[in-house]
């Protein structure tokens, strides 16, 4: 039987030999999917579209084949990490050990892409023979031992709000800035979550200006602009711990990062030392406006025009789904500068103006809008936006050059992926935390609920596949920071994170039973907002379509 705990085996180097196994089967099966998918949809090397629509439960398959590989292969090396630094223990172990079981299990059976939709190794064309390296014994010992019903019930003796597994930070400034974040989460956010979700409140210009005091806005812009110019892994630290708290504080930066990114990658040299001191400051709340009514995810065919004139841009157009309209002082705009169609003709504006109030949210001549009523994802609200000759300067073009704008949006989305998959991370601990409260004071049938095995071990498995995506989406930080493509990174990232953020809501309402559905329980804001996460920033179905095509074209290969 395999030493999971540690108690014979203090190195874990016969878990450590079965889990590298167990990856390169993984791998092996990966391979193998992907040569009878491409072989099918890719027959000359680049994808048939017209096949991939008819083959798209398959090739989405794919992707989320690969969302299970790369995250195995996060959670090995975070592993490795932690028992090098001596910090790998009872916990972490079975989080180890418990997740290749899983996930393991379902490359052999069957992986889930949402709700009601499970695939098959037969749809990729996977035969047993193809599977046989998930048969190896070392394989097969991890899948049937690592999930050991005796494991699940320690795994939740052992976790603790605010503990739920060590992150494998390697950076003390990093594990400080946590710690920070975290208190400021527990005493400034956390105690009144619960009221602005439900009475619908915009997050108070006080928070505003102490996350601004905490350098949270100017996390990653460049010191010499007035920002802490930090890593991307520290994005996804200070993201994961406000999202923790709320949600809708865990969001805030994320506008500024977005804005910051834009001026900072494609900006001219006077746009950058103009806005990207305000933005690291907060002395500029930015929003993105890039959504349209009846275009959604195909932003190459959207329609707002902006005509130069006499000196200034003037938009015209329909937004739709812009968080923190209102408020904001600061709009990075996508619209088309050009008349031709598709994203040649599209450039980004940089439009500053005054902000709103409830009575008058949007004081300014050209720009009307009205709030978008949703279930979660509160603080900021939502709006569609009306522009009608809405004056830009001609110097507020970003990058100065027209037909640019989808180009530069794009670099910035593989940072606002890595981003978000580190806000559901932290909706994810928000859940699991209010389960385990619950669970431990909640006493049924003479005992605390957690002693039942189908209440803790929903409980420990969101902490296990929690650890997964935090690790996969950290992954995807790190190739960020290292200077390498990793749009395909941050998609498994976004796309696993956000699925186990829902997960997660949804096991610990569980746990709740009535009382979860009752409004006063945060449990209840939390499966709001996590609802939201496979949406935004690429919905999870459009996200596994362009995961799969990388694959499918030989650019993910490992």
């Amino acid at each position: 039987m395999l030493d999971i705990t540690g108690e014979r085996d203090a190195t874990a180097a016969q878990l450590f030999e079965s889990c590298a196994a167990a990856l390169a089967a993984a791998r092996d099966v990966r391979d193998r999917a992907r040569e009878r998918l491409a072989a099918r949809l890719a027959p000359t090397g680049r994808v048939d579209q017209e096949r991939l629509e008819q083959n798209q439960h398959a090739a989405h398959g794919l992707a989320w084949l690969e969302v299970h590989l790369r995250a195995l292969e996060a959670l090995f090396e975070w592993a490795r990490r932690l028992a090098e630094a001596n910090r790998l223990g009872k916990r972490e172990r079975i989080q180890l050990a418990w997740g290749f079981s899983e996930y393991l299990a379902r490359l052999a059976g069957g992986w889930p892409m949402a709700q009601g939709e499970i695939v098959r190794p037969h749809e990729l064309g996977l035969d047993e023979a193809d599977l046989a390296a998930l048969a190896q014994p070392h394989v097969r010992a991890l899948i049937h031992e690592g999930g050991r019903p005796e494991l699940r019930r320690l795994l939740a003796e052992l976790l603790e709000p605010g503990a739920l597994g060590d992150p494998g930070l390697e950076d003390e400034s990093l594990e400080l800035m946590v710690a920070q974040l975290r208190r400021f989460a527990d005493e400034k956010i956390r105690p009144y979550a619960q009221l602005w979700h439900q009475k619908d409140l915009l997050i108070p210009d006080a928070v505003l200006a102490e996350l601004a005091e905490l350098g949270v806005f100017g996390l990653t812009v460049p010191e010499h602009f007035g920002g802490l110019g930090m890593s991307k892994v520290a994005m996804c630290c200070a993201s994961e711990e406000l999202s923790r708290g709320y949600l809708g504080v865990g969001s805030l930066p994320t506008r500024n990062e977005i804005a910051g990114e834009l001026i900072a990658s494609a900006g001219t040299a006077e746009q950058k030392a103009r806005y990207l001191p305000k933005l690291a400051c907060g002395a500029l709340i930015p929003t993105a406006v890039f959504t349209e009514p009846n275009v959604g995810s195909d932003l190459a065919n959207l329609e707002t025009r902006a005509v130069l004139e006499d000196g200034y841009w003037y938009v015209t157009g329909q937004k739709t789904w812009i968080t923190h309209a209102a408020r904001a002082d600061f709009m990075t705009i996508l619209c088309r500068t050009r008349p031709e169609r598709g994203h040649k003709g599209l450039s980004i504006l940089l439009a500053e103006k005054p902000r709103g109030t409830d009575a008058d949210p949007f004081p300014v001549a050209g720009l009307s809008g009205g709030e978008i009523p949703v279930l979660g994802y509160r603080g900021m609200k939502e709006y569609t936006l009306s522009f009608d000759r809405f004056k830009v300067p001609a110097e507020n073009l970003l990058g100065g050059v027209e037909g640019q704008g989808f180009k530069q949006l794009m670099a910035t989305f593989e940072s606002a992926r890595i981003q978000t998959a580190a806000r559901a991370v932290g909706v994810a601990v928000a859940a699991i935390e209010e389960g385990l409260s619950y669970a431990r004071a909640r006493a049924q049938f003479g005992k605390p609920i957690i002693a039942f095995p189908r209440v803790h071990q929903k409980l420990a498995w969101a902490a296990v596949e929690t650890q997964l995506a935090r690790q996969l989406t950290l992954s995807a930080a790190r190739a960020k920071d290292a200077g390498k493509r990793c749009d395909l990174e941050a998609g498994l990232a976004k796309l696993l994170a956000a699925q186990v953020a829902w997960m997660a809501a949804d096991q610990a309402l569980q746990v709740h039973g009535g009382n979860g559905y009752a409004l006063e329980y945060p449990i209840s804001r939390i499966l709001c907002d996590a609802r939201i996460l496979n949406i935004f920033e690429g919905a999870a179905e459009i996200q596994a379509q362009v995961v799969a095509r990388r694959l499918l074209e030989g650019a993910g290969a490992a």
